[in-house]
């Protein structure tokens, strides 16, 4: 399957646009410098009555999904339970160095990631996910060859990578060689809506088009599954869009 290239200039000057005047509009909601960022499409995340979403519609520690920034790719949308101001410095595999400045929203619970596990893969789809956010204490095997237990992680249980959502997307256990990328939020203080602006840290993107390009087709009934997301993206209740979740 041959796939477009998103490099040319038109593209180009039409993502440094967007990063300028997001940065220059929400400088304090931004999860990472424009620097350390790769921009999209601004994309405001509606409700199922495709209805601006606000912060206050989301329930704790529920797991919701959306597609960002191409049509095809999923992403988690989760409130958390506790206030995550800090900023954390993380570091992919390459070396390359980025900050995640915490979660968004009036109590800054909300934080977005890349649902495409940074190891094989392995995504949500509308029949099944093998990676889910879990509210409930979990046990896991850490980098230090012990077995730990922790509360709101997000768990791959393809392989056993196991992600802190409250730290940036970093690695907690198993084989994942990075962090989750991160969506890039902005919240809207008179509003109290959500957008999607970019993503911060290593994406899988290519390597996804490239292994799962021919299926994606076929469940997105397109053929340009690397579209980008225009203008606003649906945000569901997982529960609601995979028909099955697995756990371990």
């Amino acid at each position: 399957m041959q796939r477009k290239t998103r490099t040319d200039r038109r593209d180009f000057i039409k993502v440094c646009a967007t990063a300028a005047a997001t940065a220059a509009t929400y400088p304090e909601t931004l999860l990472a410098s424009v620097a350390e960022a790769q921009f999209f499409n601004r994309v405001r995340l509606d409700d199922e009555e495709v209805n601006p979403l606000t912060s206050a519609q989301l329930l704790t520690d529920e797991s919701y999904l959306f597609f960002y920034p191409y049509i095809s790719t999923p992403c988690f949308l989760i409130r958390l339970g506790k206030s995550v101001k800090k900023t954390t410095r993380l570091k992919t595999e390459q070396g390359s160095e980025y900050d995640w400045q915490g979660g968004v929203g009036p109590q800054h619970q909300i934080v977005s990631f890349s649902a495409i596990c940074a190891h094989k893969m392995s995504h949500p789809s509308a029949q099944v996910s093998f990676i889910n956010y879990r509210p409930e204490e979990v046990q896991y095997a850490g980098h230090d060859n012990r077995f730990h237990r922790q509360s709101s992680v997000i768990y791959c249980c393809s392989e056993g990578s196991v992600y802190d959502p409250a730290d940036g997307g970093r690695v907690l256990g198993g084989p994942a060689p990075n962090p989750l990328a991160a969506i890039l939020l902005e919240h809207d203080v008179q509003t109290d809506e959500l957008f999607a602006v970019g993503v911060a840290g290593q994406s899988m993107f290519s390597p996804y088009f490239a292994t799962f390009g021919h299926r994606l087709e076929l469940e997105f009934k397109s053929e340009s599954v690397d579209q980008w997301v225009e203008q606003s993206a649906e945000v569901v209740p997982l529960e609601r869009y995979c028909a099955r979740q697995v756990l371990c």
